[in-house]
């Protein structure tokens, strides 16, 4: 799919999704319910195990809401689409890994775009902001999601300031998960899709199933959870194909086939 607002390809078994919105990438409603249609194909395409989000050109990965866009007439409370702001950080039921390939700013629903993935991956001159104290505004998803991503009080000073981090600092507080000079970062990142996508992704499932839903539970009641098979992906992979084929793999030692069933 090609799109003025955005471009995707499909590389075996892994999705590209690239934000093209010169000069910043910024994403406006029309942009955030087209991703949000990409992103629900993801999700539903059994074909399609692993995605990466990135921004085209150098300079930005995605400053969040197009505040140009605002000004004609854009509502910061309308109608963003399935999956909510960028399609990511609110679609139900996404049990396959998304890969962040953050190119070069990203800030406000930039970064929160970036939380919304599973693994994060920056070219060495990214920066990180949540600028929208400044505005008068509040980073919602971000007040929600960076105080379990990194210390409380680095997220909390993010918040309460406004305050740009570069990439090695971002590294520190495990924003990111490695750097790559900037040349080299999708082919990182495609190395790193390709490892995913050729592991068992009703596994995969499971364990982003129970990592969502455990999030706010006590530890004794997600394992309750589990034993009394009230995990939906938990019960698929323990029936599965690929469960029997893991245990006969391990066995004639040789790598396993992975079906997805």
């Amino acid at each position: 799919m090609t799109d003025n607002r955005i471009k995707t390809s499909v590389t075996g078994h892994i999705l590209e999704v690239t934000l093209d919105r010169p000069k910043a990438n910024a994403i406006d409603l029309a942009t955030s319910r087209i991703m949000g249609e990409v992103f629900t194909d993801f999700r539903d395409n059994p074909d399609l195990r692993v995605a990466i989000v990135t921004g085209a050109g150098e300079k930005f990965f995605c400053p969040g809401w197009d505040l140009k866009a605002a000004a004609d007439g854009d509502a910061v409370d309308g109608d963003y689409g399935k999956g909510g702001f960028g399609g990511l950080q609110e679609l139900r039921g996404l049990n396959k890994p998304v890969i962040a390939a953050v190119n070069g700013i990203c800030c406000g629903g930039g970064l929160e775009l970036a939380l919304s993935a599973d693994i994060i991956l920056a070219a060495d001159h990214a920066t990180f902001a949540l600028p929208e104290i400044r505005s008068g505004t509040v980073a919602d998803a971000a007040s929600i999601k960076l105080p379990k991503r990194i210390p409380y009080h680095i997220a909390m000073e993010m918040l309460l300031t406004g305050r740009w981090i570069d990439v090695e600092e971002a590294a520190r507080w495990g924003l990111v998960n490695h750097v790559y000079p900037a040349a080299d970062l999708m082919t990182e990142a495609r190395k790193m899709a390709e490892l995913l996508a050729s592991g068992p992704p009703l596994v995969y499932a499971a364990i982003k199933e129970v990592v969502r839903e455990a999030e706010d539970m006590k530890f004794q009641d997600a394992m309750n959870r589990i034993t009394k098979s009230q995990f939906e992906t938990v019960e698929r992979l323990y029936r599965s194909e690929d469960q029997l084929e893991g245990a006969r793999a391990f066995a004639e030692k040789r790598d396993p086939v992975w079906k997805g069933r």
